[in-house]
């Protein structure tokens, strides 16, 4: 009987001892549940036992529950460690296609529930020593007692329980990777330290599989996750099989040249999966390893490109004349160049980077316990380290500064003087409506040209800029002879007529630029922040243009003046004429005086108190700085600045500036073409501005911009608008256009 028991301990059952399950199916009875692992315990005497009594019945099938609890979590363990499918490694779907059947609750194998079994094999090895002890104690006492049983197990009541919980419900949820490890972090937190112990063991074994993953992840930039188990996945493995988004969408949104592979991956190929993030770690430094594995990877994969450059870059040179010839000389300069390129890697990341970065994760894999603050600490050192040489890439090798000063040379019209003449230059051919075919081709010569007589060949990023005339988003309208249309009443000069297609006047607004950016610095200047570039381009050159404009119809309209004066000087009659053309003409150039007031001082505040003064913060930041996600904070926080402090994220405050400018172009090109301007086109254009001029003054100078820490200097641009009080003035009357006499004061030039 005793040895009967001592089977059942160790999970075989007999004639004494039955396993109920077992028993009801080989008398066909069919068993109401499905699952592998049965909750309760199926263990029992067998009822036709009659010389035994019940309390001793009450005591063995308490403890032959152990043997059940014991063979369930062996069969677990068995079918957990089964290493059955790699011999069929063709069979075995690939990732995407085992998460797709994992939605049919197609149950695949998992790294973490067999670590986690290794951990129960541990446990069950201890528990059949302890059984052998039992049985040789038994042996050895010449009356053998069920007591000595019960007092050898005893322990045992406590863990096994638990553990076939645990084993239930990893089952019946289907558990795997970082859940698994979430699920064994819970369990640690009981009131019973052998029970607290063993969790802590199953818990380190998990971690083992997570910590190789992470190494292999945070020192080559690899991702080891056959099961999807890791909770940093590639971006299509985790839209694989959705009907929302579609493989061949993804391939589309991330088409890039083969040489910017790791591009792709930096900024769309790897995300932080989170159902698989244990809890316990924090989005923060999921986030930090997530950039230290895709650092890794540009650093070890740098483009072919950039290799070929840097070694070329890096090659000695000869002080003697030398002589390649044949094959043989060939073939050496070729197998040199390999071994300068591998160089060029090694330098990248040195090897005793990635050897501190192993001895840490190897530090945290030897710990028997998990220690949060220990774990944070070495993910942050990792990050430091990573971000450090991929700022000595971007930084130093690449010329971060030089690219940020072209930058600011080109889209935010530092080279005011290139930017002039490019205007000047086009300004005739501005005049008339952009042709959607030849307008890009149309604006090529004025560029170069604006380019020979400033920049020569003294700029060597110029090379990387180029012109670009978008089609998309202007409004075609007809266009008829002459060059400017009459004024209606409408700010949007469009041409009205039966002639040929061509764009509106507004249309030279899309004006934008284009810069190439090579590897690696496109990890820095994503398409998002060349965007952001584009945007303040065009907001500044519409601006430089209006101001020109009104330069230019002064220039123009006094020297006509000067000339008319000049030949009607000896005609009395025609001079008196003259004079009075000049007094019906003074309060239009009061309005255009009024108008460069306003324009000037706006682009002196942009130019000089916005991004002036954003430059030298960031030039600051970039100096004192070495790690690369802190460049990249701050450039993120330059481009911010620039874009709030010219009041281009607000709607109302961007439509009025649109509006005012043009409304000045409207004027310029008015007084321009007709010689006697209509004095209702005059008036409407007037009055339009002052409400647009007033109510941008009164926005500005609201509580909610001015006495903000958005816009650090919109005081002093405020000052400079109402230094005699007539913005304020005039904000707080009724805005009114006396046609008789000038309605503005005489403003210095």
């Amino acid at each position: 009987m005793l040895h009967e028991l001592l089977l059942a301990l160790v999970g075989y059952t007999g004639d004494l001892i039955i396993d109920e399950r077992e028993h009801q199916e080989s008398l066909g009875i069919s068993v109401t549940t499905d699952s592998p692992i049965s909750e309760e315990s199926t263990f029992k005497l067998s009822p036709d036992l009659s010389f035994i009594e019940a309390s001793e019945r009450d005591v063995i099938e308490r403890l032959i529950s152990l043997g059940f609890y014991y063979r369930e979590l062996d069969r677990f363990a068995t079918k957990s460690r089964d290493l059955s499918w790699i011999r069929s490694t063709n069979n075995t779907p690939s990732l995407p296609q085992q998460l797709v059947l994992l939605r049919g609750k197609t149950k695949y194998p998992s790294v973490y529930r067999r670590a986690i079994a290794n951990g129960i094999v541990e446990i069950l090895s201890v528990y059949r020593s302890v059984v052998l002890n039992v049985e040789q104690k038994l042996l050895s006492d010449p009356m053998p007692i069920l007591a000595t049983i019960t007092q050898g197990l005893n322990k045992f009541f406590v863990l096994l329980p638990p553990l076939h919980e645990l084993i239930v419900e990893i089952e019946r949820d289907d558990i795997r990777g970082g859940k698994l490890l979430n699920l064994l972090h819970k369990r640690c937190h009981c009131g019973v330290p052998e029970l607290q112990v063993c969790f802590q063991r199953l818990l380190w074994h998990g971690h083992q599989v997570m910590y190789n993953q992470l190494a292999s992840w945070m020192i080559y930039g690899i991702i080891q996750d056959q099961h999807g188990e890791f909770f940093i996945r590639r971006q299509e493995d985790m839209i694989i099989g959705s009907e929302e988004s579609p493989p061949e969408n993804f391939g589309k949104s991330v088409q890039k040249s083969p040489d910017d592979a790791s591009l792709t991956d930096w900024h769309l190929g790897f995300h932080i999966f989170l159902e698989m993030l244990p809890d316990y770690i924090h989005m923060r430094v999921a986030e930090s390893i997530l950039f230290a594995g895709k650092a890794v990877r540009v650093l070890r994969n740098p483009s072919p490109s950039f290799k070929c450059q840097d070694a070329v870059s890096h090659q000695p040179v000869s002080r003697g004349p030398q002589k390649v010839q044949g094959f043989t000389g060939r073939f050496a300069f070729h197998k040199e160049f390999s071994v300068d390129t591998k160089m060029v890697v090694e330098e990248l990341l040195p090897q005793a980077e990635a050897d501190k970065v192993d001895a840490m994760l190897k530090k945290l894999k030897d710990s028997s316990e998990f220690h949060k603050r220990s774990f944070e600490s070495a993910v942050d050192a990792v990050r430091v380290i990573a971000a450090s040489h991929l700022w000595q890439l971007v930084v130093v090798r690449a010329d971060l500064n030089g690219h940020l000063r072209a930058l600011k040379d080109y889209f935010l019209l530092a080279k005011g003087d290139f930017f002039q003449c490019f205007l000047e230059e086009s300004r005739q051919l501005m005049r008339l409506p952009p042709r959607q075919s030849t307008a890009e081709a149309d604006l090529v010569v004025p560029f170069q040209l604006a380019k020979i007589k400033t920049i020569g060949d003294e700029d060597k990023y110029f090379s990387r800029v180029s012109l670009r005339m978008p089609s998309s988003g202007i409004t075609v309208a007809s266009s008829q002879g002459g060059l400017l249309p009459k004024s209606s009443g409408d700010v949007g000069l469009t041409y009205q007529g039966t002639a040929s297609s061509e764009l509106s006047l507004d249309g030279w607004d899309g004006i934008s630029l284009e810069y190439c950016v090579d590897w690696p610095l496109q990890l820095f200047f994503s398409q998002e922040v060349l965007s952001k570039y584009r945007r303040v381009f065009q907001y500044l050159l519409r601006l430089k243009r209006t101001q020109m404009e009104l330069e230019k119809s002064w220039a123009s309209v006094m020297h006509q003046d000067h000339t008319d004066f000049a030949k009607r000087r000896n005609d009395r009659e025609n001079c008196s004429i003259s004079q009075q053309r000049r007094q019906r003409s003074r309060p239009m150039w009061h309005v255009r005086e009024h108008m460069a007031f306003l324009i000037r001082n706006l682009q002196f505040y942009i130019q000089v108190d916005v991004i002036e003064s954003q430059w030298n913060v960031l030039q600051a930041r970039v100096q004192d700085s070495h790690d690369f996600t802190e460049l990249v904070g701050f450039h993120q926080e330059y481009l911010s600045a620039l874009i709030s402090q010219s009041f281009l994220d607000i709607g109302s405050v961007s439509r009025i500036l649109d509006s005012i400018m043009k409304l000045c172009l409207q004027f310029c090109w008015t007084i321009e073409s007709e010689n006697s301007p209509h004095s209702s086109d005059l008036d409407h254009i007037t009055e339009e501005f002052n409400k647009k001029s007033n109510s941008l003054y009164t926005i500005l100078r609201s509580s909610r911009l001015a006495g903000s820490q958005r816009a650090p200097f919109l005081r002093r641009f405020l000052l400079r608008l109402n230094f005699n009080s007539f913005f304020e003035t005039t904000a707080r009357g009724v805005l009114k256009v006396v046609r008789s006499r000038p309605t503005l004061p005489d403003l210095p030039q």
